[in-house]
C-alpha cells in the first residue's frame, strides 16, 4: 500500500489537478472570447466548451491514476466497484445529473447559446455543466437546471444552433381594418428594423378573438431576428414602428387606445 500511495505520488496529482484546472480554465476563456467576436460562429465555439472540459479532465484523471499512481488491475477493478457501490448509494441523483449531462452531449437537443425553454424557464444557455445547465433568463437572472429534470422535461429550442430565430410580435386591431393594408405595414415595420434577418420570410396572420364581449383582430407578425440575443429588442421594435404606421395610415384610432 505504501507502494501505492506515497507523498511523492500524492503530491503530484495534487499538482496535476491544479494544473489541469487553470489550463481548462484558460482554453475556456480563449473560446469564450473567440465566440462572442462572431455572431455566425459563436453557437459552434460556445458548443466545444463542454466537450473539452470534460474531455480534459477525463485525460487528466487518466494521467493521475495510470502515469503517477500506477496501480494493479485487481487492484482498480476492486476499488472501482466499491466507490460505485458506495456512491451508488450516497448519491444517486448527483448520478442521474451526471448521466444525464452526457447523454445531453451525445443526444445535443441544446447547446451552449441556444435558446431554450424548460419547464416554466425560457433564456439563452450559457454553460453546460457536469451536473446541470445554467441558463440566463430575459431578465438577466442565472437559473441551473438538474439535467435529471431535463430528462424528464420538454424541451422547446428557439434556435438549435442557428445565431437567428423567429419572433413573434401580437398586436391587437379594430375588426374592419383592411387586412391587406395593414399585413402590407407589418411587414415593411419588420423589414426596416436594425435586428432583421432578411434570409427567411416575414408571415403576417390575423386571428378573430373576443374580449370584454368585444371583438378584435389579433395580428401575429412573425419574422427572424439576426442575433437571437436581440430577440425582445426585435419584438419590441417591430412594435413600435407597427403601431406609429398604423396611426399614421388611419388604422388605429389613438383615441381608442386611451
Amino acid at each position: 500500500m505504501s507502494d501505492l500511495v506515497s507523498f511523492g505520488k500524492i503530491f503530484w496529482a495534487i499538482i496535476f489537478l491544479i494544473v489541469g484546472f487553470f489550463v481548462l480554465r484558460f482554453l475556456s476563456s480563449v473560446l469564450e472570447s473567440f465566440a462572442e467576436r462572431s455572431t455566425n460562429y459563436r453557437i459552434t465555439i460556445k458548443g466545444l466548451i463542454p466537450i473539452v472540459k470534460i474531455s480534459g479532465w477525463a485525460f487528466t484523471l487518466f494521467i493521475i491514476i495510470a502515469g503517477i499512481f500506477q496501480p494493479p488491475i485487481a487492484t482498480v477493478l476492486t476499488v472501482t466497484a466499491s466507490v460505485g457501490i458506495a456512491v451508488g448509494f450516497a448519491a444517486q441523483d448527483i448520478i442521474k445529473n451526471i448521466f444525464g449531462g452526457i447523454m445531453i452531449l451525445f443526444d445535443r437537443p441544446f447547446q451552449v447559446g441556444d435558446k431554450i425553454e424548460i419547464g416554466k424557464y425560457y433564456g439563452e444557455v450559457v454553460e453546460i455543466g457536469l451536473r446541470s445547465t445554467r441558463i440566463n433568463t430575459p431578465d438577466d437572472s442565472f437559473v441551473s437546471v438538474p439535467y435529471a429534470e431535463v430528462m424528464n422535461t420538454s424541451v422547446s429550442n428557439s434556435n438549435t444552433g442557428e445565431p437567428n430565430c423567429q419572433v413573434v410580435a401580437e398586436i391587437y386591431l379594430p375588426i374592419n381594418i383592411d387586412t391587406t393594408k395593414a399585413r402590407q405595414i407589418a411587414i415593411e415595420s419588420a423589414q426596416v428594423s436594425r435586428f432583421i434577418y432578411l434570409n427567411k420570410p416575414i408571415t403576417v396572420l390575423f386571428f378573430n378573438e373576443v374580449k370584454e364581449r368585444r371583438s378584435y383582430l389579433k395580428m401575429r407578425l412573425k419574422a427572424y431576428v439576426s442575433d437571437i440575443r436581440n430577440e425582445f429588442a426585435f419584438k419590441s421594435d417591430m412594435t413600435e414602428i407597427a403601431m406609429k404606421e398604423f396611426i399614421k395610415n388611419g388604422i388605429v384610432d389613438p383615441k381608442e387606445l386611451k
